[in-house]
């Protein structure tokens, strides 16, 4: 039989709207729609090779063999793989980041998406775009977000077919940067699965999924638009608004350290001092700075001055998920 394998490229997203909580659990259909922002120069390299002598499948992350959670989730991808393809071969999985995982920087949804499209280039499949988003969904729901490229909106929907995610603006569309303050490398100790699981728990989550249509709505014309100010104040808003749900869930779920409410505050300040900038936080403490490119420097400078920053990482708006290798050996 024949060895086939791939290697894909993909980058996170920082959602400006963001996806919490589902409607499917075991489909991943969320219970609103969001809109994200691919961060190009981070990424997730990962090789499938589907291997006939192999007895199951197989995860390496960091060359570090995984099993429970992580590996299940990959093989609820690759069964659906298996299941398109039509082979019964097990594969073996080789992935890596250049950022930290597990921090609120998104890595499952890189994860996935270089997942599905090496499976299936390993595979001989040709998937649509959308076909991409709806089998990355099924392994992280924001996963589906990293299939396309720029600025991304993910449908909803109400089932499989109509729950994927789809371009708005092409990465050259808006010279935004994303100054991401790290302050901690910490796995968090409660991951975002859980966290979208006992998100109805929190009385205010019913509203913010009452609300969100029309936040996308402000928030897709801001981007197209180009106006700074009115992203700045919905992506703000709808940030605060997913960790009230956090903090109020049962149990609640706090995300933030100390250092993660200094540089909220030192970015309201800069902005009150009439700098375009902004700020907006996934699950996890580390704080994503969003300004345009002329003002990089000096709020990097700033940044760099708060006291319990690690690093400080910046992307700019990133491309679509790629294939950079294909491969058959005979056995």
């Amino acid at each position: 039989m024949e060895n086939n394998s791939a290697t894909a490229f993909a980058s996170p997203n920082i959602a400006f709207i963001k996806y919490w909580g589902n409607a499917d659990p075991e489909l991943n259909i969320p219970s609103n729609g969001s809109i994200s922002m691919n961060l190009g120069g981070l990424s997730t390299k990962t090789t499938v090779e589907f291997i006939s002598q192999l007895k199951e499948d197989v995860l390496l992350i960091d060359d570090k063999p995984q099993n429970g959670e992580s590996l299940h989730r990959v093989k609820k991808v690759l069964n659906k793989v298996r299941d398109y393809s039509g082979t019964q071969i097990y594969a073996e999985v080789k992935s890596q980041n250049n950022f930290p995982a597990g921090t609120g920087i998104a890595s499952s949804a890189s994860a996935f998406a270089a997942l599905s499209l090496a499976a299936t280039c390993a595979s001989g499949l040709n998937l649509m775009e959308s076909e991409l988003s709806r089998l990355a969904r099924l392994g992280s729901g924001s996963a589906c977000r990293s299939i396309p490229g720029g600025f991304v909106e993910w449908q909803a929907g109400t089932d499989d077919q109509s729950s994927y995610a789809k371009s708005i603006a092409p990465s050259e569309h808006w010279d935004l940067v994303d100054c991401i303050a790290v302050v901690s490398e910490s796995h968090k100790s409660i991951g975002s699965k859980e966290g979208h699981f006992i998100a109805q728990s929190s009385p205010f989550q019913a509203t913010r999924i009452q609300e969100a249509p029309a936040r996308i709505i402000v928030c897709r014309e801001a981007i197209l638009s180009k106006d700074f100010d009115l992203f700045a104040s919905i992506v703000e808003l709808d940030s605060n608004m997913m960790h009230a749900v956090t903090m109020t869930s049962k149990p609640s779920i706090i995300y933030w350290h100390p250092t993660t409410l200094t540089v909220i505050n030192e970015v309201r300040k800069m902005r009150r001092r009439g700098i375009p900038v902004c700020y907006t936080i996934d699950a996890g403490p580390n704080v994503h700075v969003l300004c345009l490119e002329g003002s990089k420097s000096q709020v990097c400078s700033h940044l760099g001055s708060i006291p319990g920053i690690l690093e400080i990482i910046n992307s700019y708006p990133g491309g679509p998920a790629y294939c950079l290798e294909q491969s058959e050996t005979n056995n």
